[in-house]
């Protein structure tokens, strides 16, 4: 009822304001006619939500196309305040930010960054600030501020389009988060595909990525485990603790003598990992319930125990890479990045590390990693054994040959 209230004032104050959607109607179908077409079959259109609604009614001629507005998700908050808010709460919120915090972010091409065809093409759904919004417009026109419509894509704003796996596809993908690629080839993903194709009837039971990760369409996603897989408290077992402290020393959240630093603020304020255990435990357990829809609690907890215990394993091998690196500068045999706060190899550095056995390094850690543990916790065998732990596997045997071959050489 309430939004219902606010399209019918907002459709109202266009009246008010004397613009004629018609108007733009007309005009946009000779200039941009795909825009028109897709907003008539919307819901906007269905609901009297015209074009001056998101983009204001400066704009009335082609001699004022700089008097565009360009919508934000405060503008989309106005009709869909819960889904903003739940926006807000989730990691995609924090995109952009995320970005704009790596520590060599700023040394890319503004073109992959703010110009949205590298990084920025994805991360561009992450929350962004006044002054990144007025940034963004002197570089270009300020597209890409909405966020909403990287997933309810322009100007048909489909539910139904966000609700299938493929909306996920155009970023879960590739070098370090191919969840795409894991769940499609899982059995979770053939059997929707299947439904998509009418070969399942409708009735079948498979998850999409929202269907696990947007449980009753909450828009506040987040993961028990996070993106870069560490989390506190440490683990009881002593070897894996120590294995995860030197990945925090690698991140750079923790100084060689285990204590935070400045960078774990980073982390907490991008929520890229779980930095307490009820903040662990409330997602994991969101998960099992799920599970639970089609698999017994038991199952579920023993197939996402396999997730940890593949972190576990994972963790060791990094552990070990870290070390090996870190122990070539404090001998003095491999130059430390003057960038580089502490004494080891920066981890989010990525394809920015100076020398060959730093980028292995890198490799081993942003995509064989994530591979290991991802390809775990989606079901898909492929990825966690081929495409992950071997890879691993082979990156370590890689940086122990380059550090002995370091050491021969002095």
């Amino acid at each position: 009822m309430l939004q219902r209230t606010v399209i019918i004032c907002l459709a109202s104050l266009a009246l008010v304001t004397g613009v004629s959607a018609q108007e733009c109607v007309d005009c946009h179908k000779k200039v941009t006619p795909n825009i028109v077409s897709d907003w008539q079959v919307s819901k906007h259109s269905q609901n009297d939500i015209d074009c001056s609604v998101c983009h204001g009614d400066g704009h009335t001629s082609a001699e004022d196309v700089a008097a565009v507005e360009i919508p934000t998700p405060e503008t989309c908050a106005t009709c869909h305040e819960t889904q903003v808010e739940q926006f807000g709460k989730g990691k995609h919120a924090l995109a952009w930010a995320a970005m704009k915090a790596m520590p060599t972010a700023h040394w890319q091409p503004l073109a992959l960054m703010e110009g949205m065809k590298g990084c920025g093409g994805c991360h561009k759904i992450g929350l962004k600030t006044e002054e990144d919004i007025m940034a963004l417009k002197e570089d270009g026109a300020g597209f890409g501020v909405a966020s909403c419509d990287a997933c309810h894509t322009r100007h048909i704003f489909s539910v139904e389009e966000a609700r299938q796996p493929q909306a996920c596809q155009t970023c879960h993908m590739g070098f370090d988060h191919p969840q795409w690629e894991m769940y499609s080839s899982s059995k979770h993903g053939v059997r929707y595909l299947l439904k998509q194709n009418g070969v399942l009837p409708e009735t079948v039971a498979a998850p999409t990525c929202q269907t696990c990760h947007m449980q009753e369409g909450n828009h506040a996603v987040l993961t028990s485990w996070g993106f870069l897989a560490v989390r506190l408290p440490m683990p009881d077992d002593e070897q894996w603790a120590s294995d995860r402290a030197t990945i925090l020393q690698g991140l750079g959240v923790l100084d060689p003598d285990g204590n935070p630093t400045a960078r774990l603020d980073v982390v907490k304020a991008a929520s890229v990992a779980r930095l307490t255990e009820e903040d662990w435990q409330q997602e994991r357990d969101k998960m099992i319930s799920i599970c639970n829809q089609c698999h017994s609690a038991n199952f579920a907890r023993a197939e996402l125990g396999k997730g940890d215990e593949m972190i576990r394993e994972a963790d060791h091998l990094m552990a070990e890479a870290i070390q090996t690196v870190a122990g070539l500068y404090q001998d003095g045999l491999l130059a430390k990045p003057e960038s580089y706060s502490y004494a080891f190899p920066d981890l989010l550095a990525f394809h920015d590390a100076p020398t060959r056995i730093e980028q292995v390094l890198f490799v081993m850690f942003l995509k064989h990693r994530m591979r290991s543990f991802q390809g775990t916790f989606h079901s898909s065998p492929d990825y966690a054994l081929w495409y992950g732990w071997s890879e691993m596997v082979q990156d370590l045997t890689e940086i122990r040959t380059m550090a002995e071959e370091y050491r021969s050489a002095h």
